[in-house]
This record gives structure tokens, C-alpha cells and sequence, in this order.
């Protein structure tokens, strides 16, 4: 039984003791029911909480044999002086906290009717005090379905919150989850647009300058840039920051730099370029467009075959737009590796498109808003 109910109780139980105390019936009848209203109150604040359906499930026979013996207290109060009708406004309460409300109603008119039965020592006919004892039977009716639907709708709000909670928790659990998946495709991304290209670069150079005695110097040195720079690329991933590449240096500058890498590793003819009115883009566009341009570079390198390679960075009005060419062999409808898949998932992350067309050679074009 919640504080509330309580103190009604313990009101109603007071107000029931001086109506008695001051009553008219002899003193020894007063001091009697009296007693009684105190064992209700006594029987209600020990078993009440245990059998009250809006604390607990509806238990019928537990139920039965409390009102049972509150009902008995009352009538043996009334019994010994008329003013012990005052219980009522205990006893009514009970019986609506105790039973569901359809089952309510008839034992609450039953014991509203008791004390004007003529049996416990009122004075005047059941007619005379009908409309009363009627209207007193349906306001409890009232307000027992008004409080008990509060009482529902509570309940189902504290359910629907208990669901809620959960239902974030699974969705922050699962966020968790994507954010991990996300984060290792995107790591595993960096390491093939890094590091695994890098190596693949000192190994074709190391190779090539051990079948070129002569300018295997030369070719050694670039060897040795690219070790160098992926050895920054890694320490750069560890460190969770922008590309090496970028670091010190604009968009524009970086690209440069891998595109004459790019001829001077394989001896292409690399031609680049920028149109519109270069700008600074948000970090994590720059890191796309330079991850594009480093994958298209090692898929001319390794796959393309080609002569001569045409790069483009465009920025135009509301895009920035990467274009790589080649005059190679194109792709001839092989299926896309996990390097351009990578590219474009990507690609995506930051709103933009990338488009492979392999017509006469092959051309990448990727477009990121700016």
C-alpha cells in the first residue's frame, strides 16, 4: 500500500473513532467499537499490502477471507453503536483494492445497505435513506474506475518506458556493433590504399632494378621514398590521424606528388591538372579524394597496362570532381576488387559517387560534394 493510501486510510480510521467516541450510545458500546476500529485499522495496515490487487495479482481467496474478517470487524462495531457506519469510508476502499471492479460492485452495495437495515439500532425506514446510500454506491463505483483506470494507464507507461529503455540499449548495443564493423572496414581500407600498395611499389622497384643493374640506383632511391612514407602512412594510422600525404601540404600538392610518383615508378606518361578555384575541403573529403587517386594509380600501375595517364581534380560549383584516365586495356568486364569496392563504399560515407567507365582505356571518375 503506497503513502498516499495510507494516510487516507489512517484519516478515515480516525474520523471513524471520534464519531463513535462522541456518539450517542452508552459509554461502554463506545469504548467497544472503538476497539474495533482500531483492530480494522490494525488488520488492514498488517495483511491489506499482501492481498490489494494494485500492489499485487488478484488473489480471490486471500482476498475473500481478508474482507471477510474487515467486513466482521465493522459489523461488530456497528452492532455496538450506529456512529460505526463511519467505517464505511475505510472499508469501501478495501474492497475495491481488493477485488477486480466488476466484482466490486455487489459487495459494496451489500455493505453500504448493512447499516440501514434497521438491524444495528438506526431509526427510520431503508426509503428513507435510499437516494443517499445510491448515491454513495455510485460515486465509489466512479471513482474506483476513474482511479483504477489512472492506475492502468500508469502501469502501461511504466511498461512502455521499460521497453523504451531496452529498446535503446539494444540500439545503442548494435550501434556499438556497426561502428566496429564500420571502423575495421574502414582501417582495412587505409591498409590497401597504404600500405599494401606501398609495398607492392617497393617491390616492383626492387625487382626492377634487380633485372637493371644499371639503373638500379635510381630505382632503389624511389624504393626507399616509398618504405619511407609508408613507415609515416603506418605510424600516421596508429595515430588515428589525417593521411601523411596531407600532412603539411594541400589536396592539390598531394595528388601532384603521387601522380609524378606514379611516372616516375612505372615511366607512364602522367599528365595532371587542376580546374576551377582550388579550396579548402573538410578533412574527411580530402582523405577520400587522395585514397581515390592513390587506388586508381595502383590499378594503372598494376592492372592497366596503359602509356600515358590523364589526372584531373575539378573543383567545380558544388562538387569536387576526380578524374584518372588511362589508355590501357580497360577492365573488360571483370568484376570490382576489394580495392574499388572499398573506394566506394568510401566514396559514399561522405555523400559522393564514383564511376568506373572502361571504353577505350579506362577512366574513374569520383564526385564529393564540397
Amino acid at each position: 500500500m503506497s503513502d498516499p493510501w495510507r494516510r487516507m486510510s489512517a484519516a478515515a480510521y480516525l474520523v471513524a473513532a471520534v464519531m463513535v467516541l462522541i456518539g450517542g450510545s452508552p459509554p461502554g458500546n463506545r469504548l467497544g467499537a472503538a476497539g474495533l476500529v482500531l483492530a480494522c485499522a490494525a488488520w488492514e495496515f498488517s495483511f491489506g499490502p499482501s492481498v490489494t490487487a494494485w500492489r499485487h495479482e488478484h488473489r480471490p481467496g486471500r482476498a475473500a477471507a481478508y474482507l471477510s474478517v474487515l467486513v466482521a470487524l465493522f459489523l461488530a462495531a456497528l452492532w455496538l453503536a450506529p456512529a460505526g457506519a463511519f467505517l464505511l469510508f475505510a472499508v469501501i476502499p478495501q474492497i475495491y483494492m481488493a477485488l477486480p471492479l466488476r466484482w466490486a460492485l455487489a459487495p459494496v452495495a451489500v455493505v453500504s445497505f448493512l447499516p440501514w437495515l434497521g438491524l444495528f439500532g438506526h431509526e427510520g425506514g431503508l426509503l428513507d435513506v435510499l437516494p443517499i446510500v445510491l448515491l454513495i454506491i455510485l460515486l465509489s463505483q466512479v471513482f474506483a474506475w476513474v482511479i483504477t483506470t489512472i492506475h492502468e494507464k500508469n502501469t502501461q507507461q511504466a511498461l512502455l518506458v521499460r521497453q523504451l529503455q531496452r529498446t535503446q540499449e539494444l540500439n545503442a548495443r548494435l550501434s556499438h556493433e556497426a561502428g566496429v564493423a564500420a571502423e575495421r572496414e574502414r582501417l582495412s581500407g587505409e591498409i590497401h590504399d597504404t600500405l599494401a600498395q606501398g609495398f607492392t611499389s617497393i617491390v616492383t622497384l626492387v625487382q626492377a632494378a634487380q633485372g637493371n643493374p644499371a639503373g638500379a640506383p635510381k630505382l632503389l632511391d624511389l624504393a626507399l621514398a616509398t618504405a619511407r612514407e609508408n613507415l609515416v602512412e603506418a605510424r600516421t594510422l596508429v595515430a588515428a590521424l589525417a593521411p601523411a600525404a596531407l600532412s603539411g601540404s594541400t589536396l592539390v600538392e598531394a595528388i601532384g606528388r603521387q601522380a609524378d610518383r606514379l611516372g616516375d615508378e612505372s615511366g607512364l606518361v602522367v599528365r595532371h591538372r587542376v580546374t576551377g578555384e582550388p579550396a579548402a575541403l573538410p578533412t574527411s573529403v580530402e582523405v577520400v579524394l587522395l585514397r581515390a587517386a592513390q587506388e586508381a594509380f595502383h590499378n594503372v600501375r598494376k592492372h592497366a597496362g596503359a602509356d600515358a595517364v590523364e589526372v584531373e581534380l575539378a573543383f567545380e560549383e558544388e562538387t569536387v570532381r576526380l578524374s584518372v584516365g588511362d589508355d590501357g586495356r580497360g577492365l573488360g568486364g571483370s568484376p570490382e576488387g576489394f580495392g574499388l569496392r572499398g573506394m566506394r563504399a568510401r566514396v559514399e560515407q561522405v555523400g559522393g559517387t564514383l564511376d568506373v567507365a572502361s571504353e577505350q582505356g579506362t577512366t574513374l571518375t569520383v564526385r564529393v560534394p564540397r
